[in-house]
């Protein structure tokens, strides 16, 4: 089964599309990467599956049920912009009134529940106020985990955040598929953050979904290539697109692509006068697999 299937999604705005005819599949238990640019339609199709806008027209299912069902929307939880706290109330307060506009039982279980899962059972007699920006979006998370549901939407949780923030974030957010179940959809312009935990990506643009594969799909599409520096940069260029397909100097080093044996190629340029200081063998991440894609080079 499938968390969220979504078919011929649309959204326009004074008669411009921000969801152009969209299909997404997010399997159960997946971390889904919602990728695109800035006014691709990203948050606006989040809005949408948590209820928040209107579709014009299409389909969205969560669970197998339209996502206007009662039953299926209690399973939702979602983070989108800001956690909406109250900032002189402490986060125990601000998380005690969700409870009571959820209804939930038990709340100081509840309570004690979420905050321990997002690492924050020693704050919460913290003021909202004097909480970092990764405390606060660690909180909003925590909003959305009450009531424990079986899915996660997140709208750019962890822009802003400092390294160790996060690195927490992404512990947090495996922890919540692979300790409570939950399937989690998370959009970010932080690509290289998806890289560590992303199951599944998506990728948007202008509207429309134009890509949708697995993390070991995204990883057999990544090429190949040894990266090295000589002493004469331009001259080793010269002699490897000789004998190379694809040779391109990017980011103060030589790149030779499609090639896995980095002492073939160390080989061949001592042949030809020139001495390797440095090589190393890489693929190709998600960011750069993105650019490639935005600009049309991958799109199928």
């Amino acid at each position: 089964m499938n968390a969220i299937k979504i078919r011929n999604l649309s959204k326009s705005f004074r008669g411009m599309y921000a969801v152009d005819h969209l299909n997404m599949t997010v399997p159960v238990g997946a971390i889904y990467g919602f990728i695109g640019e800035n006014g691709s339609g990203k948050s606006t199709t989040e809005k949408l599956i948590c209820g928040h806008l209107v579709p014009d027209e299409g389909e969205i299912k969560l669970f197998g049920k339209d996502y206007t069902d009662a039953g299926v929307r209690v399973r939702v939880g979602a983070l989108i912009e800001n956690a909406g706290c109250f900032p002189n109330s402490s986060v125990y307060q601000n998380l005690r009134m969700q409870t009571i506009n959820l209804g939930l039982k038990n709340p100081d279980e509840e309570i004690r529940r979420v905050l321990e899962i997002v690492r924050m059972e020693d704050n919460a007699n913290l003021k909202f106020k004097k909480c970092s920006l990764g405390m606060k979006q660690r909180i909003g998370i925590a909003m959305a985990l009450l009531g424990e549901p079986a899915l996660l939407i997140l709208d750019e949780p962890i822009n802003g955040l400092d390294t160790d923030g996060m690195r927490i974030m992404r512990e947090i957010l495996v922890d919540i598929t692979q300790k409570y179940g939950c399937t989690v959809l998370i959009s970010s312009h932080i690509l290289g953050e998806f890289e560590k935990i992303a199951t599944h990506y998506g990728i948007i643009r202008q509207g429309r979904m134009i890509m949708e594969l697995s993390a070991a799909e995204m990883d057999s599409r990544a090429q190949v290539f040894v990266s090295l520096k000589t002493a004469d940069m331009a001259g080793a260029e010269a002699v490897l697109i000789e004998k190379f397909d694809s040779v391109r100097a990017e980011e103060g080093y030589l790149r030779v692509y499609d090639v896995e044996d980095t002492a073939a190629i160390v080989d061949y340029l001592m042949k030809n006068g020139h001495t390797v200081s440095e090589v190393k063998k890489n693929k190709i991440g998600l960011e750069e697999y993105y650019i490639e894609l935005m600009s049309g080079k991958e799109e199928k």
